[in-house]
C-alpha cells in the first residue's frame, strides 16, 4: 500500500468482513496478504480485530482484544454499539493500549 488512506481502508474493510463472517462467541486468526487478522466476537455481539504481522504472538493479540472489549463494554453504553463510530463514541483508553502493544515485546 502506498498511501495511508488505502491502508486504513484495507484495515476497515477486512475487519468488517471478518467480523461479519464470525459467529458470536468465536475467536479466529485469518491470513490476509502478509498480515494475520485476529478477531474476537463476544457472545453479546461486541467484536474487535487486531491486524498484526505474522511474527506478533497470537496469544498477545487475543489478550489485548479481551482487555479492550471488556473495558469498552463497561465504559460505553450497549445502546451505542450498533450505530457507533470513532466519530460518535469516545474511548480514550484505546490509544494507550495501541501504544503499549504496538511493539513486541512491549517496553517496560
Amino acid at each position: 500500500f502506498s498511501n495511508p488512506c488505502s491502508v486504513q481502508e484495507f484495515m476497515a474493510f477486512t475487519s468488517q468482513l471478518i467480523v461479519e463472517r464470525s459467529g458470536p462467541g468465536s475467536r479466529a486468526s485469518v491470513r490476509e496478504q502478509e498480515y494475520l487478522c485476529h478477531v474476537y466476537v463476544r457472545g453479546d455481539g461486541l467484536a474487535g480485530v487486531v491486524i498484526a504481522d505474522t511474527e506478533y504472538p497470537q496469544r498477545v493479540c487475543f489478550t489485548l482484544l479481551d482487555k479492550v472489549l471488556d473495558e469498552f463494554s463497561r465504559e460505553v453504553s450497549r445502546t451505542q454499539w450498533p450505530l457507533g463510530s470513532p466519530a460518535t463514541i469516545s474511548y480514550a483508553a484505546l490509544d494507550g493500549y495501541l501504544s503499549k502493544y504496538q511493539v513486541w515485546p512491549p517496553p517496560n
